[in-house]
C-alpha cells in the first residue's frame, strides 16, 4: 500500500489565495474592469484583512465575483497571466509547509494538492513544486475554449472527501498511515479519511469543529506559523 499526503493550497501552502492573486493580475492587466475590484471585491477583502469578517465567507463572496468575472474570457489567453500568478507569487508559501512537502517526497510518500483554486492555477502550482497529482476547481469551458461561467468546486468538504477517495483508488493509499494538511472547515473530511492530520493555521470554525469530535482531538496535530516561529499546540488550546 502506498502512503500519500493530501495538501490544501490556499492558506495551508500558499500564504492567501491563487485564485484572489489571478483576480488582482486580471485587473492589473487590463483584461478585467478595475471597477470590479474597487466596487465589489476590495470591500470584502479589506474586510477580513481588519479582521471584520469571517475568512471562508470572504473567499466565498471573491470566488462569487470571480466565477461571474470569467465567464467570456479565453481559457488559452489566460495562461500567461497565470504562469504570472505562480511565476511572482509561488514562492510566497508557509516554511512549514514547504519543509513539510520536501519531508514526504524523501519518505517515498506520493505528494498530491487539493485545493479550491481554479485546476490552471493549482496545476501550475502543482508543477512548481514537483508534485504527483493535483485537483482543483474545474471551470468549465464551451468550444471555443470561452468560460461558461459554471464550476465544478473543489473547496467544500464534499467534494475533498470525493477527490481523496478517487486518488486513494487510482494510486491504492493507505488512508490510515497517510497525512493532510488543510486551514479551513472544508478541510475536515480530509482530516477524518486520515490517521495523521495536520492543521496549519485554522480558522475558528476549523478549530471548533476540532474540539467537538473527540476522535480528531486524538489524532491532529496542530501548527502555527507567525513571523519566523513555528508553534505546534494541542487540540485542547482555547480560542476566542
Amino acid at each position: 500500500m502506498t502512503i500519500a499526503a493530501f495538501f490544501d493550497v490556499d492558506g495551508t501552502l500558499y500564504r492567501n489565495s491563487l485564485m484572489v492573486e489571478h483576480f488582482k493580475k486580471l485587473v492589473k492587466y487590463e483584461v478585467l474592469d478595475a471597477s470590479l475590484w474597487h466596487s465589489h471585491a476590495k470591500n470584502t477583502y479589506n474586510n477580513w484583512d481588519k479582521r471584520q469578517g469571517n475568512y471562508d465567507d470572504y473567499l466565498l463572496e471573491i470566488a462569487h465575483i470571480y466565477i461571474d468575472s470569467m465567464k467570456g474570457l479565453n481559457q488559452k489567453q489566460m495562461d500567461f497571466i497565470a504562469n504570472q500568478v505562480i511565476h511572482l507569487k509561488g514562492d510566497r508559501v508557509y516554511r512549514y509547509t514547504r519543509q513539510r512537502i520536501h519531508w514526504h517526497k524523501e519518505q517515498g510518500h506520493k505528494v498530491i494538492f487539493i485545493s479550491g483554486s481554479p485546476s490552471y492555477l493549482v496545476e501550475k502550482m502543482a508543477n512548481k513544486y514537483n508534485v504527483i497529482d493535483f485537483k482543483g476547481t474545474e471551470y468549465l469551458t464551451d468550444e471555443n475554449d470561452n468560460f461558461t461561467g459554471e464550476i465544478i468546486q473543489m473547496w467544500d468538504s464534499e467534494n475533498k472527501q470525493k477527490a481523496m477517495l478517487s486518488f486513494k483508488e487510482k494510486y491504492k493509499i493507505d488512508m490510515e498511515h497517510s497525512y493532510a494538511y488543510g486551514d479551513t472547515n472544508g478541510d475536515f473530511s480530509m482530516f477524518e479519511m486520515v490517521g495523521c492530520p495536520i492543521a496549519i493555521n485554522p480558522t475558528k470554525e476549523l478549530l471548533q469543529n476540532i474540539k467537538m469530535n473527540k476522535e480528531m482531538q486524538k489524532k491532529i496535530q496542530i501548527v502555527v506559523e507567525r513571523k519566523d516561529v513555528i508553534y505546534k499546540v494541542d487540540s485542547s488550546v482555547d480560542i476566542y
